[in-house]
């Protein structure tokens, strides 16, 4: 990792299982999740770190890449003292979480993906120079780093239990980029809510109940085969 990419402010609450988050561009962990990490929190090791420009995390000094910032972010865990985690990733950060299931595949347990996509739409790629004059100058590395962003390559190499959330509301990312991501994803379980982008925020219990659900039976098949998914 280049010596301009800071290392991430990084919280780990919790005990249980690794659940790492990954969140969204110009979000960061306290905008993308503050009213479900309670629930997170309850039964897992959660692992939240922010990206660079955003939280605590100062701004890199060159532009963000999306393999630096999955690797990263997975070392935000590892160096923490979690070595194996499910990835819970929030738009922008539906790619890093595919990203890291196909670099790191013997840390990442499962994913879950939420009002994600694999590559820009036109739709998306059209939002991206109003969206970049709204927010502070830190976080632009975030929206200058979509339009390179495509990960549709490595959606058949995921091999691990996949959960898709798709915002059928979403103004900003549309729910085709879910459908994609759930249909290039062998296995993959795919639900619907009816809400805009930041869905933990707008309906945080109905997104709660389907995230919590799949994590509750992955930790069940993991209880049976003996393994306790907790920090190594």
């Amino acid at each position: 990792m280049r010596d301009s990419f800071p290392a991430l402010a990084t919280t780990v609450t919790g005990t249980g299982p690794g659940l790492l988050l990954a969140h969204g561009a110009t979000g960061s962990i306290e905008g993308n999740f503050a009213p479900v990490l309670p629930a997170l929190t309850a039964a897992h090791t959660v692992i939240a770190p922010d990206y660079p420009g955003s939280g605590e995390t100062p701004v890199a000094d060159a532009p963000l890449d999306l393999d630096e910032l999955t690797d990263s972010v997975v070392d935000s865990a590892v160096r923490r003292g979690v070595g194996r985690f499910a990835v819970l990733g929030f738009s922008l950060g539906t790619l890093v979480a595919v990203r890291a299931a196909v670099r790191h595949p013997e840390r990442v347990t499962a994913l879950v993906l939420t009002a994600g996509f694999a590559r820009p739409d036109d739709h998306l790629l059209g939002l991206l120079p109003g969206w970049r004059a709204e927010v502070p100058p830190a976080l632009h590395p975030h929206i200058d780093l979509i339009p390179s962003l495509d990960t549709t390559g490595d959606l058949a190499e995921v091999t691990v239990p996949t959960l898709v959330v798709a915002t059928t509301a979403d103004s900003m990312v549309l729910p085709g980029g879910s459908r994609a991501l759930a249909a290039g994803i062998r296995g993959a379980r795919y639900t619907e809510i009816d809400s805009d982008h930041v869905v933990m925020v707008e309906r945080p219990e109905e997104w709660l109940k389907p995230v919590l659900d799949f994590l509750q039976f992955l930790q069940s098949l993991s209880l049976s085969d003996g393994k306790d998914g907790e920090v190594e």
